[in-house]
């Protein structure tokens, strides 16, 4: 193994075994393990929302009372609206899938652009959060490091996430199981130790509130609550998380995923709630250099002693260290949610297909780096400034909020004649009714500030995808076009149920190689004669095609065929073992069209399939035990070759004919990569003179 390999899969981890029918089980996340990975990002964003919301009334902080019961409110009812999007959408993708299903293709791509700015934002705001967390108890004069802090913090994430889901979730619970016991010991004194003065301070509240009322007026005190609820929003943000990564979920997924909800939404609901309220039950003002959680603790606890000791600092820098901890933490959404939101986007070709493959160690490495950069970027861009994240955050957050539940509000309104769909309607309507409120105010107050520049990005990222999607739209119509110039000879296109059935005691190659089965359906080639190894993929008139051209570049000369394919389990498939066999069934039927193709011709014929995440390496493999077998094999693979060879067809369409071939070459044995031309403006593919058959129908 070379240095690379070594230090590779020690910082990473060995390879997973995608064919392992227990894989899924053993990377999926119960509730509690769901509600730490997912839910730090919800319960996180009290460390900054309530702030945000209380630092807009100024003077007028008995609103705060108010502002914690709409707080409250708004948590629950969000919440209770994506727990029915859970049950409608079981296999997850969140905002994206809701509004693709009941809105149309294109709102579902804004949604999904949305979600995919707002995931780079969660890992930014809350590695910017935590470092002025962290900072508010160190010395001012390191301030000046915050950034690189910053940077490290992000990338320590992102080597977690690429070890997988399930070990980076299983690394952070002690820091989320402190914070909760630190915050809930603050909240209990804070808020406990006025119970006996509960009618002093009603009092007190209650001249703040007239107070208001007579210097603003009704009208303005009214706009000064919306205001302060509205540029809060921070403090909602993360709910969806759950209902985009039910894919993550142990079974009962759904089941799983509401628990999962529910402990996110009640918690959220009763921390962001509760600071809001010991804020103003605590006279807290801001400070420079300090988060107001920080400045609350200082005064909670910070005189604490016991026998002497001075234990209230040490309590109020564990707290805040927790809390620092949690906010970086919190990115784990970021890199969860973002890169699955990306493969569903990539499955549906809107974005390149590689962001939907996954990694030897079952994760989608391609996603989690690109989140890292664009992280970084952001965080860069923004010299780590909170007040300048969470007005660009909250906007793609209720953008995504109001389609989602907008949608859910149709769907329920249109079964209206369903008893019990005004249960249904009710929650989604609120839940919509309080994103508008809050996604208008922000985008009309903060637009300035730094919110056109979240509109612009999800603009070029709903532009980059609308691209990408017409690109893969012409490449597609090009090879349907192939599929009619390379017809099945007539009577062969049909399979029997019985060829397409599981073989029972299928028979494994040479070598055992796992997860390689190879059917025998008729003669074998001969191994004494040249045999071709084709790599072809779902049966189609690219591979048809292959043949033809083989044999009139070698008429005569190859005895039989051997058709290779390797199933790629990628985000879409890696949902349950079911997923695997069902793809593995359609690789094997795909298989048997191509050697009834090759027999009609007069070929000896047989095939062999492979399993795997990454196509080059188990192609590799297979093709190194396959040279054993048939000692004159010629590799054979296709590639599509496009007028213009440029980086914009290299970033959308992978090199793996090429990867393969330099690959083989490097174990000595012959492959060559046949080129069909594409001509995207035409929607054309143009072979070989004379390959086509003469043949009808």
């Amino acid at each position: 193994m070379s240095i690379y390999a070594s230090a590779r899969r020690f910082v990473l981890g060995p390879p997973k075994d995608v064919r392992d029918p227990d894989a899924f089980h053993h990377l999926s996340l119960v509730a509690l393990l769901a509600w730490v990975g997912l839910g730090a990002d919800g319960l996180s964003s009290s460390a900054y929302g309530p702030e945000e919301a209380f630092r807009q009334l100024g003077d007028h902080r008995g609103l705060a009372v108010f502002l914690a019961l709409a707080m409250v409110t708004t948590v629950l009812v969000i919440s209770a609206s994506y727990s029915r999007i859970i049950e409608a959408f079981p296999t997850g993708g969140g905002g994206y899938v809701v509004a693709s299903k009941l809105l149309g293709p294109r709102a579902g791509v804004v949604s999904g652009a949305a979600l995919l700015v707002d995931y780079v934002l969660t890992i930014t705001i809350s590695v910017a959060a935590g470092i002025d967390a962290l900072y508010s108890f160190l010395p001012t004069e390191w301030a000046g490091t915050k950034l690189v802090v910053g940077a490290v913090g992000l990338g320590l994430l992102a080597v977690m996430n690429l070890r997988g889901v399930k070990e980076s979730v299983t690394a952070i619970d002690p820091v989320f199981v402190l914070f909760l016991v630190t915050h809930a010991i603050l909240l209990a004194v804070a808020l406990g130790g006025h119970v006996t003065e509960a009618g002093a301070v009603a009092h007190d509240v209650k001249q703040s509130i007239d107070g208001s009322v007579a210097t603003l007026g009704v009208v303005g005190t009214v706009q000064l609550l919306l205001r302060a609820y509205a540029l809060g929003g921070g403090t909602y943000t993360g709910i969806e998380a759950v209902s985009n990564g039910v894919a993550t979920m142990r079974e009962p997924r759904v089941e799983t995923a509401k628990r999962t909800m529910t402990l996110m939404g009640s918690s959220l609901a009763l921390t962001a709630s509760g600071l809001m309220v010991a804020y103003l039950l605590m006279h807290v003002e801001p400070e420079d250099g300090k988060t107001m959680n920080a400045v609350l603790l200082d005064r909670v606890a910070g005189s604490w002693t016991i026998a002497g000791f001075a234990v209230g600092k040490g309590f109020v820098v564990v707290s805040m260290a927790s809390e620092a901890a949690l906010l970086f933490i919190a990115a784990q959404a970021g890199f969860i949610d973002g890169p699955r939101v990306m493969a569903n986007l990539a499955v549906d070709s809107w974005l390149p297909h590689r962001f939907a493959a996954l990694s030897d160690r079952l994760t989608m490495r391609n996603g989690v780096i690109l989140m890292a950069l664009a992280g970084l970027g952001a965080l860069v861009y923004t010299e780590g400034s909170v007040a300048k994240l969470v007005v660009m955050y909250a906007i793609n957050v209720f953008l995504t909020f109001l389609l989602s539940t907008t949608a859910m509000a149709l769907r329920s309104y249109k079964g209206r004649n369903s008893t019990g769909w005004v249960n249904e309607f009710i929650p989604h309507a609120a839940a919509s009714a309080m994103c508008a409120v809050i996604l208008v105010i922000t985008v009309i107050q903060k637009f300035t500030e730094g919110g056109w520049l979240t509109v612009v990005a999800t603009a070029l990222v709903v532009a980059l995808c609308f691209r990408i999607h017409a690109h893969y739209g012409r490449v597609n119509a090009a090879l349907r076009e192939l599929d009619d110039k390379v017809p099945m000879p007539r009577g062969i296109a049909a399979l029997r149920e019985a060829e397409v059935a599981m073989v029972e005691g299928d028979q494994f190659l040479d070598g055992q190689v796992p997860g390689v089965v190879e059917h025998h359906g008729g003669r074998d080639p001969d191994p004494a004669r040249p045999v071709a190894v084709m790599f072809v993929g779902g049966y189609s008139g690219l591979g048809r095609l292959a043949l033809l051209t083989l044999t009139r570049m070698f008429p005569g000369h190859f005895d039989g065929i051997v058709f290779v394919s390797v199933a790629v389990i990628d985000a879409e498939a890696f949902k349950g073992a079911d997923q695997i066999a069902a793809m593995t069934a359609r690789g094997r039927e795909s298989l048997l069209r191509y050697e009834r193709f090759a027999r009609a011709r007069g070929f000896a014929a047989t095939s062999a399939l492979a399993i795997g995440t990454e196509v080059a390496a188990e192609a590799e493999t297979l093709a190194v035990d396959l040279a054993r077998r048939y000692p004159n094999a010629l590799f054979v693979g296709g590639k599509l070759m496009f007028e213009t060879d440029d980086l914009w067809t290299r970033f959308l369409h992978n090199e793996t004919a090429f990867l393969v071939q330099t690959r083989l070459q490097r174990r000595g044995l012959p492959m060559i990569v046949l080129p069909v031309r594409v001509d995207l403006g035409a929607g054309r593919v143009h072979p070989l003179p004379g390959t086509l058959p003469t043949y009808q129908k």
